[in-house]
């Protein structure tokens, strides 16, 4: 696995499985809940899982039932996976298990795509040997004069069965756990509550427009929560990652509802890589503990202390660093001058116009090689538009400078495609026919079978494979525009449609052998000097976090054959989030006119322009979020005494 897949662990001060360690400075008090990191949440998942299972084994040896307190939504999916594996494979039984949910929503069908009893019986309940009158959901079609005697029952089943042994939970980014939103007390129970307006606008792509998304829900209080005998809060990827240290690290307050768990006694977080991002011991680690000084370490506080008290790095002083919590870095390397001189360098050596390497030019100093001159450039896309979006501008560098680039999109893309343009599309090839007088006799069935069905769909239903396919062709053909505005030959793009992807639904298919065959027979027949793919673990849909997997695992098969000594891989990020300066290791600069050619670019990719079905929390449309980031990091860079630039597209150096 990539180090940049994991923090950056400058000391071995934790194990997984035990508490963290307290921080070192006495006067600084940073984590409040006991807090475990993994490198991902299938890791993380998979230890919840055991723990509970842990449990259930214990109180059936013991002639007592599991009381577990469930969660729903993408958050706790590996978890009941995992539970599942071990009812299957080991043998687990969940007979004497009763589970009592955290939410529904108000007023919910129980029969509704979005229901939560159906969610939980399609991820967990059908799969295993629970028996039916020991699960509880909450009733999202109870009347509502009904509602206030119907929450207290809830609570009373609660209390009957001697309260929650454990509690999973997700976290919301408002801050919520269950429906529990803010200004939710910490003595509140069950009852019906407003969704806030963050919470809805998570939930909208799900229900294709917020819109769509019920404002009022059923959910256990905070109260209700507290009382629970160990909670369990998971927490995954980039966007949880700033409520996740409010949470940990903040006051108690009702603003941050998810606070109050800092005053239970068996609480536990767990957090994969992105999810901790934000937490003190990996932001600024010197201010919890003694560190060992290698260059990234340096390199990341340097950075951090120029751009925290506004200072290019070249004026920093030793009273800047002492103030600040440095001083241990200034005793190390002897004075702010010699430390300000080495992490400028480092800074410096980033920067390149010539991301293929500079032919007839020294490259010692430079972050790609000059030879060969002309190289062989494999771009992993996750979906059409990652590439540009990402890096527009040094594709249209690497293909100016005379490299043989390759473009190589792992999906089809077709789930980022709404009705809307499928129908249009549609209307037009079918007008098409019509217009050049084409026999249509068979020609024009399919078209009017697609244009009937999505007449007809209703909320939940899966696409038709015919339109299924015509979302597929819609992203390919921005593709193939997008690549040929920049010049590159249509022999030189490559859709690769892993299978994993075309489940017709958001939840991918685990990676299998062809998926990771479709990726090594194109690293095998290109043997590429160079591999672009995206890092850019922070994609709430996943797609992107299983196609830099099967490109891992591909690296990994072919990492003895001869053309791999000599590839360099290199990860962009873009979409959902960028590099920060610290971590990067190539850094292209973009001029204001390349700016524009790059927005263009983005912009063949039609159907992803307004009304994206899957954007995340992210409201800004994606030419849009590119630019700020691009402009972003050049404005960092110039912060930190570096030349101006328009913009910077940035890469991280992949370490196979």
């Amino acid at each position: 696995m990539s180090p940049y897949l994991t923090p950056p662990f400058y000391t071995k001060e934790y194990d997984l499985n035990d508490n963290i360690m307290t921080p070192q400075i006495p006067d600084r008090e940073f984590e409040k809940v006991t807090t475990h990191t993994f490198s991902d949440a299938a890791e993380a998942s998979k230890h919840i899982a055991e723990r509970i299972a842990s449990l259930i084994r214990e109180r059936e040896n013991q002639g007592k039932k599991t009381v577990l307190g469930l969660a729903t939504g993408s958050s706790p999916l590996k978890v009941y996976d995992e539970l599942i594996k071990l009812h299957q494979e080991e043998g687990l039984s969940f007979r004497n298990v009763i589970t009592f949910n955290l939410d529904e929503y108000y007023p919910m069908s129980p029969d509704s795509i979005h229901s939560y009893v159906r969610f939980m019986k399609e991820n967990l309940f059908d799969h295993i040997d629970i028996l039916p009158h020991n699960t509880h959901i909450p009733k999202g079609d109870i009347p509502q004069e009904e509602l206030y005697e119907y929450c207290k029952q809830y609570e009373e089943k609660i209390q009957e069965v001697g309260g929650i042994d454990i509690q999973l939970l997700g976290i919301g980014r408002s801050g919520h756990i269950g429906f529990n939103e803010p200004g939710s007390t910490a003595h509140s129970k069950t009852r019906l509550v407003t969704l806030d307006n963050v919470t809805r606008s998570d939930a909208s792509s799900s229900f294709n427009g917020i819109e769509n998304v019920p404002r009022r829900a059923i959910t256990m209080g905070v109260g209700t929560i507290l009382k629970a005998k160990q909670v369990c809060l998971m927490a995954w990827g980039y966007t949880k990652a700033h409520i996740v240290k409010a949470m940990i690290e903040g006051p108690v307050t009702d603003k941050v509802p998810a606070s109050f768990l800092q005053q239970h006694e068996d609480c536990s977080a767990f957090l994969d890589t992105s999810g901790s991002q934000q937490l003190t011991r990996y932001t600024t680690p010197w201010l919890v503990r003694s560190c060992v000084w290698e260059d990234n370490l340096i390199k990341k506080a340097v950075v951090w202390l120029a751009l925290k008290i506004q200072k290019p790095v070249l004026m920093l002083t030793e009273h800047d660093y002492n103030e600040h919590g440095l001083d241990e870095l200034i005793s190390t390397i002897g004075s702010a001058y010699d430390l300000n001189i080495k992490v400028f360098n480092m800074l410096q050596h980033t920067i390149t116009g010539w991301p293929g390497g500079k032919p007839n030019a020294d490259d010692s100093q430079r972050p790609e090689r000059t030879l060969p001159a002309q190289k062989r450039v494999l771009i992993f896309s996750p979906h059409a538009g990652n590439d540009v979006i990402s890096m527009g501008g040094t594709i249209e560098r690497l293909i100016e400078q005379g490299h043989e680039v390759h473009i190589a999109y792992q999906t089809s893309g077709s789930l980022g495609v709404s009705d809307a343009v499928t129908r249009r599309y549609t209307r037009f090839a079918k007008e098409l026919l019509h217009h050049f007088k084409l026999p249509s006799d068979t020609l024009e069935a399919p078209f009017k079978e697609v244009l009937e069905y999505l007449g007809t769909k209703e909320e939940g239903d899966f696409d038709s494979m015919a339109i299924r396919k015509i979302k597929a062709l819609v992203r390919k053909e921005e593709a193939i525009a997008a690549m040929h505005y920049y010049g590159l030959p249509e022999e030189r793009i490559h859709f690769l449609n892993m299978p994993f992807y075309e489940t017709g639904k958001v939840r991918k298919k685990p990676l299998g052998k062809e998926d990771y065959a479709l990726v090594k027979s194109l690293i095998s027949q290109l043997k590429p000097h160079q591999i672009f793919a995206a890092g850019d673990l922070s994609d709430p849909h996943g797609t992107q976090r299983l196609c830099l997997d099967a490109i891992q695992k591909v690296l990994q098969d072919l990492a003895a054959e001869d053309f791999m000594k000599d590839c360099w891989v290199w990860l962009y990020r873009g979409t959902w989030q960028e590099w920060n300066i610290d971590e990067i290791d190539m850094a292209v600069p973009m001029s204001p006119e390349q700016v524009m050619r790059k927005r263009r670019g983005i912009f063949f990719h039609r159907s992803q322009k307004d009304n994206i079905l899957y954007q995340g929390e992210d409201e800004r449309e994606f030419w849009k979020r590119a630019e700020d980031r691009n402009q972003g990091t050049a404005k960092r860079y110039d912060e930190l005494g570096m030349a101006q630039y328009a913009a910077i597209e940035a890469f991280k150096l992949y370490k196979k």
